[in-house]
C-alpha cells in the first residue's frame, strides 16, 4: 500500500472483478456495536445469506451517506490516501477514537492530526470524483471489527467515478 496526498502512477487498468471483491461485507460481531448491521459469515454462500449481506451493506452504505466522518488531511489539506489493488483509498474516520487508533498504529500517536468533517454523502459524490482516478473511500482503517470500503463502483460513488458504467476513471475497458 503506497501512501501519499499527492501523485501517483495509478493509471493501471484494473479488473472489474476485484473491486466487487470489497463489496462482499463479510465479519464476526466482535467489535461491533449493538447498532452496527450483523453479517453473516463469508463461508455462508446460499442465496438468502447473499441477499441478507447486500441488504447489511445497503444499510451500512445509507448510514455513511447521511453521517459526517472526519478526514485526516496534509500540510496542504489534502485528504490523506493509500493506493491498493490500483484504487486510491481516502481515509475517513466515524469519531475521534478511530482516528486516534489509526495514528497510533502508524506510530504517529504524539502528533496532531488535521482533519475535515464531510458528509458521507458528499465524499462519495464529490470527493472521489475530484481525484481522478479510481477512487474509493476506507472507513475506520484500524479498528478491528468496525471498519469498511466504500469501492467506486456504481450505486456508491457517482457515475462518472464509477469503473464499472463504462464512462468511469477507471474503466476496465
Amino acid at each position: 500500500m503506497t501512501e501519499h496526498g499527492g501523485d501517483s502512477d495509478s493509471t493501471a487498468r484494473i479488473p472489474r472483478s476485484r473491486l466487487y471483491d470489497y463489496m462482499d461485507v463479510a465479519g464476526s460481531d466482535e467489535g461491533r456495536s449493538e447498532s452496527s448491521p450483523r453479517v453473516p459469515s463469508p463461508d455462508v454462500r446460499s442465496p438468502d445469506a447473499v441477499e441478507r449481506r447486500r441488504r447489511a451493506f445497503a444499510v451500512l452504505l445509507g448510514a455513511f451517506r447521511r453521517t459526517a466522518v472526519l478526514v485526516p488531511v496534509d500540510e496542504d489539506e489534502a485528504p490523506l490516501t493509500a493506493d491498493s489493488g490500483g484504487v486510491r483509498w481516502i481515509y475517513a474516520f466515524s469519531h475521534e477514537r478511530a482516528l486516534a487508533r489509526f495514528a497510533v498504529a502508524r506510530g504517529e500517536g504524539e502528533r496532531e492530526w488535521a482533519y475535515q468533517r464531510w458528509l458521507g454523502a458528499r465524499l462519495l459524490d464529490a470527493g472521489v470524483v475530484a481525484v481522478g482516478v479510481p477512487c474509493g473511500v476506507a472507513l475506520d482503517v484500524g479498528s478491528e471489527g468496525e471498519g469498511a470500503l466504500f469501492p467506486p463502483v456504481r450505486g456508491i460513488v457517482a457515475d462518472g467515478a464509477a469503473v464499472d458504467t463504462g464512462t468511469g476513471t477507471g474503466d476496465a475497458a
